[in-house]
């Protein structure tokens, strides 16, 4: 099958900039990444996107709001930039690529209640960068029954094709979640709880960093037991995947009063139960790739590792990039919705039968 240029887009629930990757494939196995940037965004607006994000949270349903629709189309922009930036910077013709695959901010995430919004205005980045975009992933799978999320395991089944199994790949970025891959051909996957969300919120109040750089924040404090319980007392960890949630499921609420360097430990050794709790509901693993911002935390990865209990290692021992893996899946996701693929199947959405999705400007 011919293979083609195509640029994945991502924004994630960590809100912290636009992840752009440009990779060469078919929409299958055939795979090479080609370039990858990141553009973080400027203070200003990630504080309007934390207050979009908030204010979406009040609706029982996607909808009209003016500082929503404000951010929408600000985010829009960047995104174009951002197109525009990696082309320039990779000497590549906005002609040579096929689709850009835009996923969009997620604003918030109910499949509980049969809907999930992400923003972002694909037929304005195709007009602005004179490149076919497809997104509005999500919509399709939530409609025909399934979660919604996650959307990236088909691309990491394409991906690690040649390595052996069992095998997990985690991903720890807002909100963690898990791609199983069983040694007799069974796979999976589901949300795991919150990955970096809540240390970020925690740091960020206590501290003013947007994020615990080397889990500095967490070493320098201690986990108390009684809190971390309480968080994982939640039916959610006992329901059986697919399962996925919205980035504001838990809060800090939990940690109030403690230090923070104490709060922060908590919520790293929360994260890492969430983990232990997820791998309760698969197959035996054998390795635990991780993916995302977590992975670079040190404290983070050697609690997920003595409570798993399984070999641990960034995506980069297989020489993957962890920080362009998701906004590669959604340019191998972009080119499927192009042939007219499925996106998201039974064993990870819980959707009824494997299920095409998307929207093309």
């Amino acid at each position: 099958m011919t293979t083609r240029l195509a640029i994945g887009l991502m924004s994630g629930t960590s809100m912290d900039g636009i992840d752009a990757a440009l990779i060469e494939t078919d929409g299958e196995g055939a795979v090479t990444p080609r370039a990858f940037m990141f553009f973080p965004y400027e203070p200003d607006f990630r504080h309007r996107l934390r207050s979009a994000v908030a204010r979406a949270l009040e609706f029982h349903a996607p909808g009209r709001d003016p500082l929503i629709d404000a951010v929408e189309q600000e985010s829009t922009g960047l995104h174009a930039m951002a197109v525009h930036r990696l082309l320039a910077a990779t000497h590549t013709s906005r002609n040579d690529v096929a689709v850009i695959g835009f996923h969009g901010q997620t604003v918030a995430h109910r499949p509980d209640r049969k809907w999930t919004w992400q923003i972002g205005d694909g037929a304005t980045l195709k007009i602005a960068t004179h490149i076919p975009v497809a997104y509005d992933f999500r919509t399709a799978d939530v409609a025909a029954g399934g979660q919604g999320a996650p959307l990236a395991p088909g691309y990491h089944r394409a991906r690690s094709e040649d390595l052996g199994r069992p095998l997990a790949v985690l991903n720890l970025g807002g909100v963690g979640n898990l791609t199983w891959f069983a040694h007799d051909g069974r796979w999976g996957s589901f949300d795991t709880g919150p990955g970096n969300a809540l240390i970020d919120d925690w740091v960020r109040t206590h501290t003013g960093r947007n994020y615990d750089a080397d889990g500095d924040v967490a070493a320098s404090g201690s986990v108390h037991d009684n809190v971390l319980h309480s968080l994982a007392d939640n039916p959610w960890f006992d329901a059986p995947p697919p399962k996925s949630l919205d980035r504001n499921a838990w809060d800090i609420g939990a940690c109030r009063g403690l230090s923070p360097g104490d709060g922060a430990a908590t919520l790293t050794a929360f994260t890492a139960e969430t983990v232990r709790l997820a791998l309760g509901h698969v197959p035996p693993i054998g390795r635990l790739l991780i993916t995302g911002g977590g992975r670079l935390n040190p404290v983070l990865m050697a609690e997920i590792a003595a409570r798993c209990g399984v070999a641990c290692d960034p995506v980069e021992a297989v020489g993957w990039n962890g920080d362009a893996l998701e906004a590669e899946a959604f340019a191998w996701l972009a080119v499927r919705v192009l042939d007219g693929k499925p996106l998201s199947w039974p064993e990870t959405t819980g959707v009824p039968e494997p299920t095409v999705g998307g929207r093309l400007a």
